[in-house]
């Protein structure tokens, strides 16, 4: 997403392109956290003191609604997380730790022209999202189920 890709969204959506929305723009795009809407908030406070929660939800949801960001929901934290990648992909949600990863397969875009052509849909975009446990808690969960001696 680029700088001038977001101010002329933020333009057509009746909102100034302020340097809060920019920042907001630019931590999603160079962000591999797939952060929440709290997180870009504790993230960007003391660089803009006077940035609200609200200034966040209004700039998340015309960036979701105009197709530059992803909402990906709750990832078993009662929380929506954000995707600036909108490239077809598949994004990885542990269900312990809450780490949300990207990958990559050909087979999205064979699904995509599949759906396309069966359903007559126009399609625009797609979201795929797993759930499971990383490698890191399912290690955890394995060691914690190994029977220790007393």
């Amino acid at each position: 997403m680029e700088k001038e890709q977001v101010i002329e969204a933020l333009r057509k959506a009746g909102l100034r392109a302020t340097p809060q929305r920019i920042a907001i723009c630019e931590l999603l795009t160079e962000s591999d956290a797939h952060p929440t809407a709290n997180d870009i908030y504790i993230e960007l406070k003391q660089q803009f003191p006077s940035l609200s929660l609200a200034t966040i939800y209004n700039t998340l949801d015309v960036l979701v609604g105009i197709g530059l960001v992803n909402a990906l929901g709750s990832i078993g934290d009662d929380k929506v997380h954000f995707d600036a990648d909108v490239s077809p992909h598949i994004n990885l949600a542990c269900v312990k730790c809450h780490k949300i990863v990207d990958a990559t397969s050909n087979f999205i875009n064979q699904l995509n022209d599949e759906i396309n052509k069966k359903s007559g849909f126009e399609l625009f975009g797609s979201r795929i999202l797993y759930y499971g446990h990383c490698p890191e808690c399912q290690n955890k969960i394995s060691q914690n189920s190994v029977i220790q001696p007393i």
